[in-house]
Order: structure tokens, then C-alpha cells, then sequence
């Protein structure tokens, strides 16, 4: 009995050993990954374009984002009237911003441009922090949610994923804003399959402190054609 008793509490504890082994930081993207389509099926996106609603402040705008995978990210937005453009691409970034007092498209800032640069990924950082040559740490568990730490040299985001969907729902980062660094949380919620197969969130709220951006997505197209020149910035 006492025999049996010790090989019973050895096969636990390998077992407990091989558990702890597997809760690292790429085993969380992983199934993050399976969870909104596999690996094979984000590898076939090479564009991913979305109509949105944008509410600020209580009133709702038109919105859309245009993604070429690897090479550009562009968002448009439409507020009172005026059109707020956002332009990543691998090589720089611009923005057009009636409210930032100019209606002439501006290169980014570095800090901004360093902040937004991978929205030309599918997934961003979190899905291609090696490539770009970032590191992940698995935090300690929060919840049910397993927080995952992005360190881009002086940036530094985590990224929340559910343990029972293992779906991305919360994403915590610093920002540069007018000169100040703010927090900002972005959460992410009711998660639809797209027409290509792979999960999306159609809810996504932001949360710059004083001021709250809510985003509705109303479709969502993968492999559409883009064409390159809305990436470049005007008159340059």
C-alpha cells in the first residue's frame, strides 16, 4: 500500500511538473491563436478591412480601418463633420487631424508611430513580438485571465486572455498624448466568426481617461484588394 501510495504521489507531481512546464508565454498565444482560427488560417490574411460605428461623447460617427497585411494600416473616421485619417505603414506613418488644428496630412511623431506601427500585423504585437524583435512574460494569473506582458524597447503593453475562451478581451498600455503619457485600456468583447472563418471582436471600447471611444464593427472583410497608394501621404 505505502508502495503504491508513493507511485500515486509521483505520477501527481510529474504530473503537476508538466502542467507548470506548459504555462508559458507562447503556450497562452497558442490558444489564443486556435481560438480565433489557427495558425494556417491568419496566415492566409493578406487584407482585412472593417466598417464601424465610432462613438465619442455620446454621438455616433462613421469609421472604417484598411489593413494590407506587412505593409499599411489606415483608419478614417468621420466627426462632426470633419475626417480624422491614421496611416501606419513599415516604413513611417501620417495623420490628417482638423482637431489637432490642421487639415494638411502631417508625419506621425515618433512616439505615436512607434505606439501604432504594428496594426500592419494580423494580431500586432502580441501574435508577432519575435519577428519584431519584442519579448513576452506571462504574468502572474489575474482572475481568470492570463496576462501577457509585450516589451518593445521603451514600450510596454499587456494583453489579457481569457482562460476559458482563451480570447483576447483586455489590452493595457502607456501612450504619449499632447505630451503627457496616459493609460489606456482597451477592451475587447463579442467576438463573431467572419465570413473567411477566423474570430473577430465586434466590440471594441477605449478608454483614454478623459475621454472614452466606443467602437461598433458592422462588417468585416478579409482579402479584399488594396490599393497601395492610400497609404502614401498626400502631397509628399
Amino acid at each position: 500500500m505505502k508502495i503504491t501510495k508513493f507511485f500515486f504521489l509521483l505520477l501527481a507531481a510529474v504530473s503537476l511538473g508538466f502542467a507548470a512546464k506548459a504555462q508559458t508565454a507562447d503556450d497562452i498565444i497558442g490558444k489564443y491563436v486556435d481560438a480565433i482560427g489557427g495558425k494556417d488560417k491568419l496566415a492566409q490574411i493578406k487584407s482585412i478591412s472593417t466598417e464601424a460605428t465610432l462613438n465619442v461623447m455620446g454621438g455616433d460617427n462613421p469609421a472604417s480601418t484598411t489593413v494590407l497585411v506587412g505593409k499599411g494600416y489606415r483608419s478614417e473616421a468621420e466627426v462632426n463633420g470633419s475626417k480624422i485619417i491614421q496611416v501606419y505603414t513599415d516604413k513611417g506613418g501620417w495623420s490628417i487631424n482638423p482637431f489637432a488644428g490642421g487639415d494638411d496630412a502631417a508625419p506621425m511623431p515618433d512616439d505615436q508611430y512607434q505606439a501604432g506601427k504594428d496594426n500592419i500585423w494580423v494580431g500586432g504585437s502580441l501574435l508577432n513580438y519575435k519577428a519584431a524583435g519584442y519579448t513576452a512574460e506571462l504574468l502572474p494569473k489575474d482572475g481568470n485571465n492570463y496576462p501577457i506582458k509585450i516589451t518593445a524597447g521603451k514600450r510596454v503593453s499587456t494583453y489579457y486572455i481569457d482562460g476559458n475562451t482563451w480570447l483576447l478581451n483586455k489590452i493595457t498600455a502607456v501612450a504619449s498624448m499632447q505630451g503627457q503619457d496616459t493609460n489606456v485600456v482597451t477592451t475587447l468583447s463579442n467576438y463573431q466568426k467572419t465570413d473567411f472563418g477566423y474570430l473577430q471582436a465586434y466590440k471594441i471600447d477605449v478608454d483614454l481617461g478623459q475621454i472614452q471611444l466606443g467602437y461598433v464593427l458592422k462588417s468585416v472583410t478579409v482579402n479584399k484588394d488594396v490599393d497601395p497608394k492610400i497609404f502614401e501621404m498626400p502631397g509628399k
